[in-house]
């Protein structure tokens, strides 16, 4: 009976501790996941409706990640252009498709402008909304027609009254083929993942640019300027030093012979991490045909590429093809309105473009 007794009246104790052994160690395992998770490197990486999360100091979890569908973060669609023919033709076919994918479901698209830094008016203005901007000096691009795209943004976002919080920066040569919503999650803009813009193998160049104090060449991203959707105030801090780095690349003669034509888009990667910004990466927000074969759910066509096919619908890449399409072309004006449809065998993606 005094056993008995001892025990009954044990029990309680016992069941406090047990509760404080099990509140502790939960604690401390908690604690150790925190601790993991916020020191593991990386960056976020999204394609399409699966992804890959890896957090680290610098990209943390977007707070508004599950924003409701219902609410609608618009970003303004804004490209930089010549008075040149062949920017025109190519300005007026990516209005064309921004208008037939605006008001779409799914699309967070707010205003257009395109930026146009030939200093003038041209006879697109009252086709399509122009913000008119100075070109760099003469001479200072030394021929490289791009390095005008960074100084168009920077007196753009200095001049002009831009109403949404967010920036889409586009190109002339970029075709919308669904309506795109907003992909950057409060402080961390979206961009694209471009296979040759490679920091880590280009490291001795970089470092010209970031120095070892700002962290592992890792922390740039393998992203050009565009597409990226981007906070305003964000590109507003950005913009100068792409400026400025751009020009530093192209007048530095083994930067400029290394990175040749991608130049201004290691400036802006360089740029954006010099100031801790990292993007998501959105394989699915473009594709570039004849590399890219299906446009799936994919947002935009970039045709930056000739794409050459014979009549088998072979690719031939690097020989003239029976069929091809290449923008270059059409330097002088427009594709014909009777351009001939590739043949049976050719990638969807060069079908639509």
């Amino acid at each position: 009976m005094i056993g008995r007794k001892s025990m009954v009246q044990a029990t309680p104790l016992l069941l406090i501790l047990l509760s404080l052994g099990a509140f502790f160690a939960t604690y401390n395992l908690t604690t150790m996941i925190v601790r993991n998770r916020t020191t593991i490197p990386g960056k976020w990486a999204v394609d399409g409706l699966q992804s890959q999360i890896f957090t680290d100091p610098v990209t943390e979890m977007p707070s508004d990640v599950n924003r409701p569908k219902d609410s609608k973060s618009l970003f303004h669609v804004a490209l930089t252009a010549t008075d040149a023919p062949y920017s025109k033709w190519q300005c007026r076919i990516m209005y064309y498709w921004y208008k037939k994918n605006k008001e779409l479901v799914g699309s967070e698209m707010g205003k257009f402008t395109r930026i146009l830094h030939s200093g003038n008016p041209d006879n697109l203005m009252n086709e399509i909304p122009t913000f008119v901007v100075d070109p760099l000096p003469e001479g200072l691009d030394r021929g490289y027609v791009v390095l005008n795209r960074p100084w168009a943004f920077v007196q753009w976002l200095e001049k002009a009254t831009i109403e949404e919080e967010y920036i889409l920066m586009a190109e002339p040569d970029h075709i919308f083929i669904n309506p795109l919503p907003n992909l950057a999650h409060g402080e961390l803009p979206a961009g694209f993942p471009f296979f040759y813009i490679k920091p880590k193998e280009n490291e001795k160049v970089i470092r010209k640019y970031f120095p070892e104090e700002k962290g592992p060449v890792t922390n740039i991203d393998p992203i050009g300027n565009s597409p990226v959707i981007i906070k305003r105030e964000m590109l507003e801090k950005i913009s100068p030093t792409w400026m400025n780095v751009s020009l530093r690349m192209k007048h530095d003669p083994e930067t400029d012979k290394t990175f040749g034509w991608v130049l201004e888009m290691y400036a802006y990667a360089v740029a954006s991490a010099l100031h801790g910004v990292q993007h998501i990466l959105r394989k699915d927000f473009m594709l570039q045909p004849p590399w890219d074969l299906e446009t799936g759910k994919r947002f935009i066509i970039h045709y930056t590429y000739g794409c050459d096919y014979n009549m088998k619908g072979e690719l031939t890449y690097g020989k003239f093809g029976e069929w091809r399409f290449d923008k270059r072309s059409y330097l002088r004006g427009p594709p014909p309105r009777n351009l001939s449809l590739p043949p049976p065998g050719v990638p969807e993606s060069v079908v639509c473009e």
